[in-house]
């Protein structure tokens, strides 16, 4: 038995004769051999693989231990690259000392919301004092217009009220869901291939991504909705196994024991309530009141997990899976998703909504008995009119908004960090600041929001590499991967002209790495492959995570502020985009 821990090729032995194509049936007059029957029950819920008896025999571990750590590998090798990931977020995460980049607006409402329900209008002037007395400032009372909704906020504010109201703080959150991801991808990964290395391997490059890292210690957005998509996506990935299980269990056996399709069976089978399904909805939720651009992603999640539906009863037998799944499993799918998300989206803003109705309140609370008195939609709530109000002019700020920026970028350079965000600058002297005394010239000091160069661009052939497996192989998990990256992604195509940033791609970076995880799976090598060809491919898969590990460290001084001479800087810009 060889090994196929590392593979992502899971393909089951051919169907059984009678479900054979007839040109394979017709072929039997020449000697044709049909293979092996399957049981469907494997294809609905393919096992997990296992490294192979040589592997343990060529380190010296007894068989039953080699079981006890196969068995424990699901939980601890996960465990241990998110160990990873929190030490390295949270080392020395309160410097810089100082409010970067747009923490001056989320780390400040984050503040405000957890005193007061509704954010604020501060002084310009207030960082530094915030900085100076350790966030013990009054909390003003005027409201101020905001145009992104408030759990990203309210999550941001709960460090803060822990931990204070100092960089520490308000950073400690999105490290906190950050070092999560990790786990959540490594997990997700290991139940998508079946396999716990190529789990792991995930969630490590992600743990060694710059801008994870760099957004996992900054307090922004961003972070907090990719923590809520990919929670939502994992949900979704444990409910398409329960679901594909019941199936499965559903199925009548013959009698040699095998499980085979059963058109009735698979048409008619009602999956129960699916309470997965419904964790994402309200993960969908939760994105989607941090930032409205989780409208798109849970669009196409809905539509990912129907198609999964189809697929399920596809291969259970059914003759007509897309009527069989619009009977037993659309309508419960809605209510699952879309109302459980909207009814999330309202809860969030219910600090804006019990404030005072007399101008004391959040922005925008008095419209609908002051400028918005009248009208056709006066039997509605006054609370409802005046956040319908808010939303709209929401709505209008991000289409039109187009104020040029220094580091504003084009999501068609996004893939090949072609213009990375500077969230903090400082040119220190010899002897100040951290620089080395004996430095012949300044010093810099940056915070550069920089994906890992060679894992992203590695992720760019690992798409092209997806792509061809979703649409020749027909691989289910090359098409959720590509969903999420163009969930993520392909939306800010249809905004070009308006002021955009790169760190927004965060979003869709944890199905880079699952993706860069899948080719490398296929590098190593499918089952069934020579020793040569699985050790040849395993030492080029190798040195590919050895020189991403190295890329990540070589940039280290980049992504953490600490300051290094000029010239040492300049080294590492490698495009001249960068600067």
């Amino acid at each position: 038995m060889t090994s196929t821990a590392s593979s992502t090729d899971t393909r089951q032995a051919l169907a059984p004769y009678d479900q054979q194509p007839s040109w394979q049936q017709r072929l039997r007059r020449f000697g044709h051999a049909a293979g092996p029957a399957s049981d469907v029950r494997d294809r609905l819920v393919p096992p997990f693989t296992r490294p192979g008896p040589r592997l343990w025999a060529a380190l010296g571990i007894p068989r039953t231990l080699a079981d006890r750590i196969v068995r424990w590998s699901g939980w601890g090798g996960p465990l241990l690259v998110t160990l990873l990931a929190g030490v390295l977020r949270f080392w020395n995460l309160g410097s810089p000392k100082a409010v970067i980049f747009d923490e001056t607006y989320y780390a400040k409402d984050a503040w405000a919301i957890v005193h007061r329900g509704f954010e604020v209008s501060w002084d310009k002037n207030v960082n530094n004092l915030i900085l100076k007395t350790g966030g013990d400032v009054p909390v003003p009372s005027h409201a101020s217009y905001v145009v992104h909704p408030p759990i990203g906020k309210y999550v941001i504010g709960l460090g803060e009220l822990v931990f204070g109201f100092n960089p520490f703080g308000w950073r400690f959150m999105t490290a906190l869901l950050g070092t999560l991801s990790v786990l959540m991808l490594c997990r997700i990964g290991r139940r998508l291939f079946r396999s716990t290395f190529l789990g792991c391997l995930a969630g490590a490059l992600m743990a060694v991504d710059g801008l994870h890292f760099v957004m996992s210690r900054t307090a922004l957005l961003d972070g907090v909705l990719t923590f809520f998509v990919l929670a939502a996506f994992g949900c979704l990935l444990i409910d398409r196994d329960r679901a594909r299980a019941k199936l499965a269990a559903a199925l009548p056996a013959g009698a040699d024991g095998r499980v085979r399709p059963d058109a009735h069976t698979a048409e008619t089978t009602r999956l129960g309530p699916r309470p997965w399904r419904w964790a994402a909805g309200l993960m969908l939720g939760l994105a989607f009141a941090t930032k409205w651009n989780g409208l798109y992603i849970m669009a196409a999640f809905c539509v990912m997990t129907v198609l999964w539906d189809v697929g399920s009863r596809r291969v259970a037998g059914a003759r007509h899976p897309y009527l069989a799944v619009l009977k037993q499993d659309l309508g419960l799918a809605f209510l699952a998703t879309v109302p459980v998300a909207l009814t999330v989206y309202l809860v969030s803003w219910i600090g804006w909504i019990l404030s005072p109705a007399d101008g004391t309140g959040g922005y925008f609370r008095d419209w609908a008995t002051k400028a918005g008195r009248g009208g056709n939609w006066t039997f509605l709530p006054d609370w409802l009119r005046s956040m319908w109000h808010y939303e709209h002019q929401v709505y209008t700020f991000h289409v039109g908004l187009s104020s040029p920026h220094p580091y504003q970028s084009n999501p068609w350079s996004w893939l090949v960090n072609g213009r990375p965000v500077s969230y903090f600058y400082e040119s220190p002297s010899p002897g100040n600041d951290g620089c080395p005394a004996d430095t012949a010239d300044k010093c810099a000091r940056e915070v550069l929001a920089l994906g890992t160069p060679l894992l992203w661009w590695a992720a760019c052939a690992a798409l092209v590499y997806v792509l061809w497996r979703w649409f020749f192989r027909r691989d289910w998990r090359a098409g959720a991967i590509a969903c999420g990256v163009a969930a993520g992604y392909l939306p800010w195509f249809l905004y070009q002209q308006r002021t955009i940033f790169f760190f927004y791609a965060i979003v869709f970076l944890p199905f880079l790495c699952l993706a860069v995880a899948m080719l490398i799976g296929a590098i190593i090598g499918p089952p069934g492959s020579t020793e040569t060809r699985r050790v040849t491919g395993a030492a080029g898969a190798g040195v590919l995570v050895l020189l991403i590990a190295w890329n990540f460290i070589y940039f280290w001084p980049l992504y953490t502020g600490i300051p290094i001479p000029i010239d040492d800087w300049r080294a590492r810009m490698w495009l001249d985009t960068w600067v």
